[in-house]
């Protein structure tokens, strides 16, 4: 639907709204969106691609939803749950408790995985962030939370630097 410069999107996930930007024309026509800038500055031509992205990342979230897995590797390292709070044991000598933000759903899977799940990306990938910060990679050893399928160089230890 669309209300002036703000677009809102339902499907079958919920419902977001969002205001774009004036200078960007959105219109619609049967069941497809059409944009269009008022210039071809460079400015204008970026904003285009962003409004057009993030119309795509609404419409995707409605429909299909977003989810981003974060594992968690180290001895004694898990994650428990707890209604929809998860608390986290990291290696320090206190829990950390997370609480989801708004729209967002938190699913530990077993001690070691936990799935955020949403309709806005943008929310989504925010609340990743925030649960990776607790206890980021450690580049020499590997462990801490990390995204699935992340990759992590490790660095070698002083005793590689040292010559017999």
């Amino acid at each position: 639907m669309l209300d002036g410069h703000t677009v809102t999107v339902s499907g079958i996930m919920g419902t977001l709204t969002q205001t774009f930007n004036p200078d960007i024309t959105i219109t619609q026509e049967d069941r497809q969106v059409r944009l269009a800038r008022s210039t071809d500055e460079r400015s204008l031509r970026s904003f285009h691609g962003l409004t057009r992205a993030l119309l795509y990342n609404m419409v995707t979230g409605v429909t299909e939803g977003y989810r981003k897995t974060l594992e968690i590797i180290g001895a004694g390292y898990r994650a428990t749950q707890s209604e929809e709070r998860v608390t986290l044991q990291v290696g320090y000598s206190h829990t950390v408790e997370i609480i989801p933000l708004p729209g967002i759903t938190l699913a530990v899977e077993g001690p070691t995985r936990i799935n955020v799940n949403g309709i806005d990306k943008q929310t989504v990938g925010e609340m990743a962030a925030q649960i990776r910060r607790v206890r980021r990679p450690n580049p020499y050893t590997g462990k801490g939370i990390r995204y699935q399928g992340e990759r992590i160089k490790l660095k070698p230890g002083k005793a590689a630097g040292r010559k017999t």
